[in-house]
């Protein structure tokens, strides 16, 4: 038996009148989620682990931090007979092979020492090229003391000076130079007057003496000279 058309029930998918309800949502497994949330950022997990891979070689073959010793060097030129105080030097990290021998290591012990020759800024200071502020002059040379016949030009005098001291005779005659570019040294303790750094004095005979760094054989012809003759100093370079 055919049912008329009219008598057929339409389908549902047919019906254009309500349309079908939606279908239920499901979520997929957490463990789904993380692996295509990984598989969307992949590039950038690779990028990851190559940068690390990278940092782990590049410390594993970085060389190990040079061997450095410090060394006090002078943070600017000094003079001969300069008295060098801690704010003088700086502390330098040097190799080991160039440290001098004896190289000082610390500010503090060059505070009071006094330089023995002229020296130039960075110089790695060793005990050598510093004395102690007392009678003593660089190597080679003795200290003397020497009563100048000008006491006024003593008085302008002060250590790290270099002079070349003259011998004139008092009847005339050509001056003879018995000690050329002598040091001056700081003049021991007390004699240090009100007219100057060795001394204010209205006389010779009572002025302070200079104390200068001289070689043995000028100390030798300043004693002799001192006895016949007057002593004048000349300020050279």
């Amino acid at each position: 038996m055919v049912l008329p058309t009219s008598a057929v029930p339409p389908a549902p998918w047919r019906d254009t009148g309500t349309p079908p309800p939606p279908l239920p949502g499901v979520r997929p497994p957490r463990r789904l989620r993380v692996r295509a949330a990984v598989w969307r950022l992949r590039f950038a997990v690779a990028a990851l682990c190559v940068g690390a891979a990278a940092a782990v070689t590049v410390h594993a073959l970085r060389p190990p931090p040079a061997l450095t010793v410090p060394v006090v060097v002078l943070a600017h030129d000094v003079a001969a007979g300069s008295t060098l105080e801690p704010a003088d030097v700086l502390v330098a990290a040097v190799p080991p092979g160039a440290a001098p021998g004896g190289a000082l290591t610390r500010p503090d012990d060059v505070a009071g020492r006094v330089a023995a020759v002229d020296l130039g800024a960075r110089l790695p200071l060793t005990p050598a090229l510093l004395v102690d502020a007392t009678l003593t002059g660089p190597p080679g040379t003795v200290v003397v003391a020497v009563r100048l016949d000008d006491p006024a030009m003593a008085a302008l005098l002060a250590p790290g000076m270099h002079l070349d001291l003259v011998a004139a005779r008092p009847e005339g005659g050509t001056g003879e130079t018995v000690a050329r570019r002598a040091l001056v040294r700081p003049s021991p303790p007390g004699e240090a007057g009100a007219g100057g750094l060795l001394g204010g004095a209205t006389s010779s005979d009572d002025a302070p003496p200079v104390v200068v760094a001289v070689t043995p054989d000028e100390a030798v012809r300043l004693a002799q000279m001192s006895v016949s003759a007057r002593i004048v100093a000349v300020v050279v370079p």
